[in-house]
């Protein structure tokens, strides 16, 4: 059985601190959700396979009724690792001593006795979603496999890219994608992309493009004839590890997933899912195929050039600026979630989110004065040495739902202790 201790309680007051946060890229606990573990074409009917998972031994099998099951991998007999054992119909016998167990994990049989002992090894919750095989690192999951948000709830079929290790914990991997600098410094985007940030659930935040496309020259003006308003590009993402892009003109939209997992050693393991609503009939397959194979092309394109920053990186991020204000919002997200321990999976704690209600002075207030790369307004604010300069207008842009932020010199962002207007999560 796995202990578990008092989860904390939640405060508005708790400092957040941005340069050296408590959740964000750690590698001695992991937030509580679903993780990709391998391909469900890696784990044939009949078969076992070990499994190191977020620090924790494993024994994954498939029981004869096709469905798979995590187990912790060491009998309580002596040891013994279960994936040495076979499985038999839907439970799993030890290899050493013929010690079975059925699926919930109930010792069942024990071959030189004729009643086995009670006693149950640790079960975990698994999930098969786009061709992989999920596990939940929580007794009860609070949530579902990730869906990307367009496609929630709809049919869909997908196809894999490449699984890939990156050099740096998944969080930080998952900075980029939301980084709206980057786009112009390493992709050179003709568009200077300013996202719009909500949090949807206390495990979901999403980042959605506000920015339309410039009609500086023909070729813009021609591609901005497909889009009524901002450029499409929307990231969501959940519990800090899988999250999805989606792309692309009005009338198709192309959308990736990309899970990853961390691993003992500060790295990331990953697996990209390209997906697209479902489509019927022979015809309908083939159009999937097509769009299939684009979308792993515009994949291709956003993943050229950042690769090698994240064999390299050293994550320090001392000095935000107003330009961050997405990488903020994500980092102050992630460290309200729920986490549990590295290896033990003891639930470590579990903070309630916060939302504000919008005020009235919000219905006023211009939206464009918070993106510093808007051609109306001048460049945000920065830091010199550890000063920040602009102060006003640098808090704006990095302003939390849970009451207004302030930044002191050192990189700790404040939420205050007033919650007018604050409302937690409904149930």
């Amino acid at each position: 059985m796995v202990a578990q201790t008092q989860p904390a309680a939640a405060s508005s007051s708790t400092p957040v601190n941005i340069a050296d946060p408590d959740v964000f890229g750690r590698t001695d606990k992991a937030v509580e959700g679903w993780y990709w573990a391998l391909r469900s074409a890696d784990l044939a009917k009949g078969k076992v396979t070990a499994l190191n998972f977020l620090g924790r031994e494993l024994a994954l099998y498939r029981g004869h009724d096709g469905n798979v099951r995590a187990v912790d991998a060491y009998c309580p007999h002596m040891g013994a690792h279960l994936a040495e054992g076979m499985v038999e119909g839907d439970n799993l016998r030890c290899f050493f001593h013929g010690w079975t167990y059925e699926p919930d994990g109930t010792l069942t049989s024990i071959p030189c006795q004729n009643k086995p002992l009670d006693l149950r090894i640790q079960t975990w919750p698994v999930k098969e979603r786009y061709g992989l095989i999920w596990i939940y690192n929580g007794r009860e999951p609070t949530h579902d496999v990730f869906e990307v948000p367009e496609l929630a709830g709809q049919e869909v079929d997908w196809g894999h890219g490449a699984a890939f290790e990156k050099g740096c914990h998944p969080n930080i991997v998952m900075v980029n994608a939301i980084d709206e600098q980057h786009f112009t410094t390493v992709h050179n985007l003709p568009v200077k992309l300013h996202f719009d940030v909500q949090e949807r659930t206390p495990q979901l935040i999403t980042f959605d493009n506000t920015t339309h496309i410039p009609m500086s020259n023909p070729f813009l003006r021609f591609l901005g004839r497909f889009y009524a308003g901002p450029l499409t590009y929307k990231m969501a993402y959940q519990t800090g590890s899988t999250g999805s892009v989606t792309v692309g003109p009005d009338f198709l939209h192309f959308h990736i997933i990309f899970c990853l997992r961390p691993t003992s050693d500060g790295k990331a393991l990953g697996q990209t899912v390209l997906i697209t609503d479902r489509r019927r009939g022979p015809v309908g397959w083939l159009v999937n195929r097509v769009l299939l194979f684009l979308t792993k092309l515009v994949g291709d394109y956003f993943a050229h050039g950042d690769t090698k920053i994240f064999q390299t990186i050293k994550w320090k991020f001392k000095h935000p600026i107003a330009a961050d204000r997405s990488i903020i919002r994500f980092i102050k997200h992630l460290e309200r979630m729920a986490t549990v321990t590295w290896e033990e999976w003891s639930v470590e704690r579990k903070l309630v989110p916060l939302r504000r209600k919008p005020r009235q002075e919000d219905a006023s207030f211009d939206e464009p004065t918070l993106n510093p790369f808007d051609e109306k307004t001048k460049a945000g604010p920065h830091v010199a040495g550890s000063s920040f300069e602009s102060a006003r207008n640098f808090e704006d842009a990095v302003s939390f739902e849970q009451g207004e932020t302030r930044a002191d010199t050192e990189g700790n962002f404040e939420e205050s202790t007033d919650t007018e207007g604050v409302t937690p999560w409904p149930a």
